[in-house]
């Protein structure tokens, strides 16, 4: 069994710009790579998991996605950083684009991304921590059973979510690279 980190994409690999969908469109978070490469060496396997609401709205396509994805992993792999795998959910229910306007078990704040790598890449949830920017993340991380949660993010929106999840322990922090001294 393996450790892992779970890792939201927009807000933790990339800055958040709304809907990004091509490499000029795609700025790494400041420090990320540093951070992922302390993660790597603390033996923690990387998976991203994503919502990706843009492919059901139109805005992009689910080629265009993975065509983005394969060259994000281009640059990782230039870094020294091996990427596991990238779960992604195309699905929302106000989407426009048929086949994708529905509601997912995959679609955080649902567990469904992490407990398929969980399963597909013998990952041990409890030695396994989600990292995003939103709820959601943590939450989701929360359903899958994992050992904690880490959100980045300013807002402090966090302590209505936390009644919800009684012994799951999360922290938020402002920055990424706030996180170095945890791996």
């Amino acid at each position: 069994m393996h450790k892992a980190l779970f890792l939201d994409r927009d807000g933790i690999i990339n800055v958040d710009s709304g809907y990004v969908s091509t490499l000029s469109q795609f700025i790494f978070v400041d420090g990320l790579f540093s951070f992922l490469k302390k993660a790597i060496s603390a033996d923690y396997k990387l998976i991203i998991v994503t919502n990706q609401s843009g492919i059901a709205r139109g805005y992009y396509t689910e080629t265009d996605f993975l065509n983005l994805m394969k060259e994000v992993d281009v640059k990782m792999q230039e870094q020294g950083i091996q990427i596991e795998a990238t779960y992604y959910c195309p699905y929302h229910p106000d989407g426009k684009v048929a086949g994708y306007a529905i509601e997912h078990f995959d679609r955080k704040p649902s567990p469904g991304m992490i407990l398929r790598a969980i399963e597909e890449h013998q990952i041990d949830p409890l030695q396994s921590y989600i990292i995003g920017d939103h709820m959601r993340d943590i939450e989701a991380g929360h359903k899958a059973g994992l050992k904690g949660g880490f959100l980045v993010s300013s807002s402090s929106d966090m302590l209505e979510h936390k009644n919800k999840m009684d012994n799951f322990d999360f922290l938020r922090v402002d920055r990424l690279t706030d996180l170095l001294s945890f791996f």
